[in-house]
């Protein structure tokens, strides 16, 4: 069945559904796709050893469930033949993102010993400061601005070179880096979308390899020099383990933030009523920021290999089972969240999965909370008339899902518009 045929009927076989999520327009678009697997059930299966959960309640148990790993070394060549030369998929393998216990254990106890809450809570002057002078850009700009160049991209690269200890001259090369490196977390990828990945990969080696050493030579507080010292001690990271996560870290770092940020601007450009409580109310900022992880996930598939049979949503998953959970469905399953399609930032127990659950949880989610509870204040109290200014392009992505660019006038008066009282019996979205 061809994509086309799909999109404007009824799908029977999973199968189809998920050869849909996969082309141009179910990346562009993945939601339809997601309800009409959800139809099937919480778990399905889509293919000889593949299964597909959107289901909320399925989603959070199997990534918290100690059968399910990351693919391994072995499945890796099982599945990927002559991984191991490409630049690309070695740096990821090397890294807490696709290593299991013992060593992801190991890896993910060193990189949060430097990954500290206060080196995060100590980033927010960082954070204020940086977003007040890229608002004062966007004012200073004769006309329309990209959002994604303006402020998505520059404000959480700034702020994760700041952490690494990244000088700010360098920051301007890590975007086509990792844009091409990520690439490779895309759950199909061809041969000419690996060599350019590969080419960001070597990049960003070449780049981490040359820090390293700088660091070796004059320490500095950054986590870049916290990084080599785990790796210089006794429970160490080996070379390849340091570079990879830093790689990690740095994109991770910038990628997911850029495409909450423009997500999340979207969203509250379509909900002007709830743009202005935020703006009248900067202390709802993080209740707002959980309902936009929830509402349009950045990160909107995470996957994972059965070692074990186990049994969830009705159906026996074998052992070598390929288990792809999409977080973006599982964010809007209506067994957790009533009308799911609908952006409330009022709603009650807001605990989106955007950011995964369990061992693999994602070690930078209170940076990126943090980073967006203070842009999206700042952004509507400083710039009350912003608005779209043209048609928003997406990327072609379903992992890491966001946009290309998004135009956007940078208004100075606001249009009039009614800010929502207080629901009966409520305080307000919990911060």
């Amino acid at each position: 069945m061809k994509a086309s045929d799909a999109w404007g009927g009824g799908i029977v076989d999973p199968t189809d559904a998920l050869a849909l999520l996969m082309s141009p327009e179910g990346r562009l678009d993945p939601y339809p796709t997601y309800e009409r697997l959800r139809a099937h059930g919480p778990v399905v299966q889509a293919g000889p050893v593949f299964y597909v959960v959107t289901g909320y309640a399925e989603a959070d148990a199997i990534l918290r469930d100690a059968r399910f790993g990351v693919m391994d070394d072995a499945l890796r060549d099982q599945f990927m033949p002559g991984w191991r030369e490409s630049p690309a998929v070695l740096s990821i393998s090397r890294s807490m993102l696709r290593t299991n216990p013992p060593d992801h254990s190991r890896m993910r106890r060193l990189a949060a010993g430097a990954f500290t809450p206060r080196r995060i809570a100590a980033m927010r002057d960082v954070v204020r400061a940086q977003a007040d002078e890229l608002v004062d850009a966007m004012l200073a700009a004769d006309g329309p601005v990209d959002f994604m160049a303006a402020f998505a991209y520059p404000l959480p690269v700034g702020v994760i070179c700041a952490l690494l200890g990244v000088p700010a001259a360098d920051r301007p090369l890590f975007r086509r880096w990792a844009t091409d490196l990520t690439g490779v977390l895309e759950p199909e990828i061809t041969a000419d979308e690996l060599a350019v990945a590969d080419r960001g990969a070597a990049e960003l080696r070449s780049y981490f390899t040359e820090l390293v050493a700088a660091r070796r030579r004059a320490p500095a507080d950054d986590l870049t020099t916290a990084l080599v010292q785990a790796h210089d001690g006794g429970d160490r990271l080996s070379g390849d383990e340091l570079l990879a996560n830093l790689i990690v870290l740095l994109v991770a770092g910038f990628e997911t933030t850029t495409n909450l940020l423009g997500n999340g601007l979207v969203a509250l450009l379509d909900h002007p009523d709830a743009a202005a409580a935020l703006r009248e109310r900067p202390d709802l900022a993080p209740a707002y920021v959980d309902e936009l992880l929830r509402y349009d996930s950045p990160v909107q598939l995470t996957s994972r290999m059965s070692t074990a049979p186990s049994r969830y949503g009705g159906v026996d998953l074998p052992p070598e089972s390929w288990v792809i959970v999409l977080l973006g469905a599982a964010n809007r399953d209506p067994r957790r969240y009533p009308d799911p399609a609908r952006f409330d930032p009022w709603r009650a127990q807001i605990a989106p999965l955007s950011f995964g659950a369990g061992p693999h949880y994602c070690l930078g989610a209170a940076l990126a909370r943090l980073e967006a509870q203070v842009a999206f204040p700042l952004l509507l109290r400083r710039l009350p008339g912003l608005a779209v200014a043209g048609r928003p392009e997406r990327r072609v992505r379903l992992t890491l899902r966001g946009h290309a660019t998004l135009p956007v006038r940078v208004g100075r008066e606001a249009a009039p518009v009614t800010v929502p009282g207080t629901p009966p019996g409520a305080a307000g979205p919990t911060p």
